[in-house]
């Protein structure tokens, strides 16, 4: 059959692609897609013009293409056939305040008087009261009355508006819910994808099965918050076999009986599939024996896994075939998917024009952590020979080892920023950084150049898993209506890690990675400071060896005041967010942190470096400023590095320097702790009130989604 196809049109300078199919049966009319703009028109404007054109058709296949001379009106005509059908009208739909926010077919009654068609199969964008009065617009409902027949009869149907096909003469709808949802509440726009997205995030590691900090908590999460927005999700993550147990968390992922082989490393390698459904998700783990063997995912007691490079090339290599060779539910994800890919491990590639539709975006959780290895080593990856220049990498000279050495490497978290669609970090804060001298770890240059499709997602948590209301690992239940069980927290803690029982002394508290990122040193160089005041401070944590064995002498030094929890435990965790009324994070870079958004959740007050994620979530506490309760405004304290002290200037060392700022900041704290209760409840109920849950993240997740789709492939 043959037929005429409508694919662009031009809007004020925005190109939009439909399709609308003009069949050779003059009878048989079919509108593919809804004529609305309000998925990718998210600026309301008053008037809409654009020209454009249509096939028209009469009762013996003859017409002709006609295009709008009026910018301000449009119309699909059709010249009258046999039955006196004039054909059909578009009409614009408008909320409360004269936004257009959809278009409809209308039907032209037969009596139409046709001596002036061109009059009649035109509607005036500007005559909003004669469309207000076929549309009456309400609450999450449109109700839209249409003439179905000669007699007048009038038949509303309720819900979103629907587009139509056209079979034989007779006009069909198709529901709204099958393309875009979109609701008008009181002249304000609310949108809900109804488009479902084929989504693959590929991690390196996923909670519960895998974790050793925040990328484990997002690749855990988010999939399941964005599978229950409707979308289909696969997380595909290496199956780690420790020999402990800890491989039960693998109990429910069965063989996928299947097996594939990627060339790289010199030879074809084989790896397998386990599947599990959980959550809405599939759960896919590729299976080698370079996963089975104790450590972490990186590393053991000895540092990192000289193999690292091989074992997450094969993981990128699976992630490329995974969508494609396995059914998961009946059928495969297929070629047109979107791909979320984390960190240096999991940057992939689109191989021999396949994913040639898919779109892949970067998530950056940690730039310092990219993937260096010797330029040698490029063969090894299995990426064909042209791809090199996207990886290439050369250290400055003052990084080189000697005068010979050429600095030539490849990077390959440096190939994922130069190919991705679209990049994310985890937070606002972060996406800035990176694109400086400081915090860009060489990329800063590189990623400048793409700060168009930079952005920056803050983090979400786990409300079922945090929370004070509900949690089986606390002493007490509380809530922001009642925070008598956070008294009862405290005394627990207190009493577990061996410290005096005192209600009214301030307890600070420390999680986290023992390393130099999270500044450790610089607790290390306050501590003899805050000792000499009324305080208890207690660390959980593990990492560096010398900063562990600082955590057991200090404890020693001040029996009744420090405590030092060397080693993780996640109930401790929960027992310290609770009990605590203060939670020192001082890292020197945090590209999002999760503690901090915990603390508040449990009415504890984060005291944090102005860095990254902490200064995008933690609000300073102003107690000037009015609030809704008249305790003044913010969530907790940032502090900078030296902050206001008159005498940092004069200080070249850097520690000493993030050390004035943090004593500083806990001393402000402190006394309001002690000598202004009401304005430290509100800073308590401030902070719980604070949404940061994954849906709130997915949702913003979606809007990136929407613009990596609207552009072409980047490569």
């Amino acid at each position: 059959m043959e037929s005429l196809s409508l694919q662009s049109f031009h809007i004020n300078g925005l190109n939009y692609r439909s399709k609308l199919n003009f069949a050779s049966n003059p009878s048989e009319f079919r509108a593919i897609n809804q004529l609305g703009f309000d998925y990718f028109w998210k600026q309301r404007c008053k008037r809409l013009s654009f020209p454009v054109k249509s096939q028209s058709f009469s009762g013996k296949n003859e017409g002709g293409v006609s295009s709008s001379k009026d910018v301000s009106y449009f119309a699909i005509e059709e010249q009258q056939g046999d039955e006196g059908h004039l054909g059909h009208l578009i009409g614009p739909v408008k909320d409360a305040s004269g936004a257009i926010v959809s278009f409809n077919l209308y039907s032209q009654s037969a009596n139409t008087d046709s001596s002036d068609s061109n009059v009649n199969a035109v509607l005036d964008l500007d005559k909003q009261d004669e469309v207000q009065g076929d549309y009456d617009i309400k609450e999450d409902v449109w109700k839209v009355r249409e003439a179905t027949d000669s007699e007048g009869e009038e038949k509303i149907s309720s819900g979103l508006p629907s587009s139509f096909v056209f079979e034989q003469g007779v006009r069909k709808e198709i529901l709204a819910e099958d393309l875009l949802e979109e609701t008008v509440v009181e002249g304000e726009e609310k949108t809900s994808v109804k488009v479902k997205l084929s989504i693959v995030f590929v991690t390196a590691e996923a909670a519960p099965y895998s974790k050793t900090g925040g990328l484990g908590d997002v690749c855990g999460s988010l999939p399941i918050a964005l599978a229950e927005r409707g979308h289909r999700v696969m997380v595909i993550a290496p199956r780690y076999i420790h020999g402990t147990a800890a491989d039960k968390i693998y109990a429910g992922a069965f063989d996928a009986d299947c097996r594939i082989k990627v060339n790289c490393f010199g030879g074809e390698q084989e790896v397998a599939f386990f599947h599990q459904y959980r959550d809405g998700v599939d759960w896919v783990f590729v299976d080698h024996p370079s996963y089975h063997r104790p450590g972490n995912p990186y590393g053991d007691s000895f540092g990192a896994f000289g193999d690292n490079q091989f074992r997450f090339t094969l993981l990128c290599h699976a992630a490329c075939e995974a969508p494609l060779v396995l059914p998961l539910g009946g059928y495969t994800y297929g070629e047109k998917c979107l791909f979320l890919v984390n960190d240096w491990h999991a940057a992939k590639y689109r191989p021999y024009g396949v994913y040639k539709d898919a779109r892949s975006i970067l998530v950056i959780h940690n730039l310092s952590h990219q993937g260096v290895e010797p330029a040698v080593t490029y063969d090894n990856l299995g990426i064909p020979p042209q791809w090199y220049g996207a990886l290439e990498w050369v250290f400055p000279e003052w990084a080189r080892a000697h005068e010979l050495d050429k600095g030539e490497a490849v990077n390959i978290l440096k190939g994922a920023i130069v190919t991705a669609d679209r990049i994310l970090t985890v937070s606002q804060g972060y996406s800035w950084e990176i694109t400086t001298v400081e915090g860009g770890y060489g990329l800063h240059e590189l990623l400048t150049s793409r700060k168009f499709v930079l952005n920056g997602i803050i983090n979400g948590i786990n409300t079922s898993e945090w929370d004070p209301s509900n949690d089986a690992h606390i002493a007490a239940p509380y809530s922001i209506d009642d925070l008598s069980g956070k008294a009862q927290c405290k005394a627990a803690l207190q009493k577990e890690l061996g410290l005096p029982l005192k209600p009214d002394c301030p307890l600070i508290g420390f999680i986290g990675r023992l390393d130099y990122q999270k500044g450790i040193d610089i607790i290390q160089a306050a501590i003899p400071e805050l000792m000499g005041d009324d305080v208890q401070f207690v660390m959980l944590g593990t990492g560096d060896s010398k900063y562990e064995s600082w955590m057991r002498a200090t404890e020693v030094t001040y029996k009744d005041k420090f405590r030092g929890w060397v080693g993780f435990s996640v109930p401790i965790s929960h027992r310290i967010t609770a009990g605590c009324d203060i939670l020192l994070m001082p890292s020197r870079f945090e590209p999002c942190g999760l503690n901090q958004l915990y603390a508040m959740r449990y009415g504890t007050i984060p005291v944090v470096h102005s860095t990254g994620g902490l200064r995008d979530t933690v609000e300073t506490y102003n107690p000037f400023a009015v609030g809704t309760d008249d305790s003044g405004t913010g969530t907790g304290s940032l502090y900078f590095l030296g902050s206001s002290s008159s005498i940092s200037q004069y200080i070249k060392n850097e520690k000493i320097k993030f050390a004035l700022g943090l004593i500083q900041a806990l001393r402000n704290a402190l006394k309001t702790y002690r000598e202004y209760k009401g304005s430290w409840l509100g800073l308590m109920k401030r902070g719980m009130q604070q949404d940061f849950t994954w849906d709130s993240a997915a949702a913003h997740y979606e809007q990136v989604f929407e613009w990596a789709l609207t552009d072409p492939p980047y490569c």
